[in-house]
């Protein structure tokens, strides 16, 4: 199949070269910005600005609901749509701009690596956990800010309000676990920092099964864009409305799918640093990490996991620290301390959330 044919089987229509200077402007903004907002990748901004200023880009024509920009592997091009502001870099066009530097071809010129995706014969692997980490560092490389936004009845916070929210929701709280430097070392360079570290915190069988639902988010959001597209074109008032059942009912598989991988992210990370705690010191720390971890979770109506998980671990702390304190061997930190344990357990019901962002026109 030609490159044409890929494209318009994507809805991309090309319609004309960008132009060299234009291409060379926003080389030289994004070589700088990934190069000051990432200091520990050790990036060389002469090697990226000379990578980038040699991409083909083209202004084309786009199916709506879609992104800005569109890296194409096939053929190492950037399609922007249409209109598209150039005179200042956009989030979206970073993120695709970032997808042709992860790029790790073999010796044929054919991609093998993407990130974190993996491009198999018959399956491509880790996408979702590859978009989220992309966003995520082309919001960092804007400073974009975090703000509170609702998608699917899921009220969360996101520095990336309109692209992949949920994706980048749940892989900033891998993130919040393992630190930010695995997960862009291993976006940009294509290793397995990130996964290895991940899987050392909380189990090499939960990562998995994180990524597997990560895929999920990402093939579903995919759907029900396709979904609204054919909802927004069809005629016939019957088939509008097996539309709108059809969006509804992945609405709901996002919604839950979405809460089973939070779920399961802070679990499989509290639950195994939970063994090793040996010191009032060490469930010191821990109630830190934990109590700051509701300032990433999502929240929705009846969603109560992480509130009763908190308190009963809340208890488990006690139990412990009362263990240690028995324990004349054991390094101690002064006893009025596991006071402000179980003072944190009233402040995470009381805590009031900033204004949320209403962002989803499908109720």
């Amino acid at each position: 199949m030609s490159i044409e044919s890929d494209l318009r089987k994507e809805g991309i229509e090309v319609i004309a070269p960008v132009p060299t200077l234009t291409i060379n402007s926003l080389a030289k903004s994004v070589s700088e910005k990934l190069c000051a907002a990432f200091p520990e990748l050790n990036l060389d901004g002469q090697d990226l600005f000379i990578e980038l200023s040699r991409l083909s880009m083209f202004t084309a024509s786009m199916p709506e609901g879609v992104a800005e920009a569109n890296y194409f592997y096939k053929n190492s091009s950037v399609y922007l749509r249409e209109g598209v502001n150039l005179s200042c870099v956009q989030p979206t066009v970073v993120h695709e701009l970032i997808h042709h530097l992860q790029a790790l071809r073999d010796k044929d010129g054919e991609l093998i690596r993407l990130g974190f995706c993996e491009f198999g014969e018959f399956k491509t692997y880790a996408m979702g956990l590859n978009e989220g980490a992309v966003q995520l560092m082309a919001s960092h490389c804007l400073k974009e800010q975090s703000d509170i936004v609702k998608y699917y009845d899921l009220s969360f916070p996101t520095t990336s309000q309109t692209y992949y929210p949920l994706l980048c929701n749940l892989v900033a709280q891998m993130a919040y676990i393992t630190g930010t430097e695995y997960l862009y070392k291993s976006a940009f360079f294509s290793t397995d920092d990130f996964k290895n570290r991940f899987s050392e915190l909380c189990g090499e069988k939960a990562y998995f099964r994180i990524v597997r639902n990560l895929d999920t988010v990402f093939y579903t959001e995919e759907k029900i864009v396709q979904l609204k597209n054919q909802f927004l074109t069809e005629k016939s008032s019957q088939k509008t409305q097996k539309i709108a059942t059809r969006i509804d009912e992945l609405r709901k598989k996002m919604k839950e799918i979405f809460l089973q991988t939070q779920n399961l992210i802070f679990t499989s990370y509290f639950n195994t640093e939970f063994k090793k705690l040996n010191t009032t010191e060490d469930i010191e720390v821990y109630r830190t990490q934990l109590y700051n971890y509701q300032n990433y979770i999502a929240i929705a109506e009846g969603y109560t996991t992480f509130h009763v998980y908190y308190i009963n671990q809340m208890a488990n702390l006690e139990a412990k620290h009362e263990s240690i304190l028995n324990n004349t061997a054991l390094v101690l930190v002064q006893p009025n301390k596991l006071i402000r344990l179980l003072q944190a357990i009233r402040k995470l019901w009381t805590k009031q959330t900033s204004s949320t962002v209403e962002l989803d026109n499908w109720k």
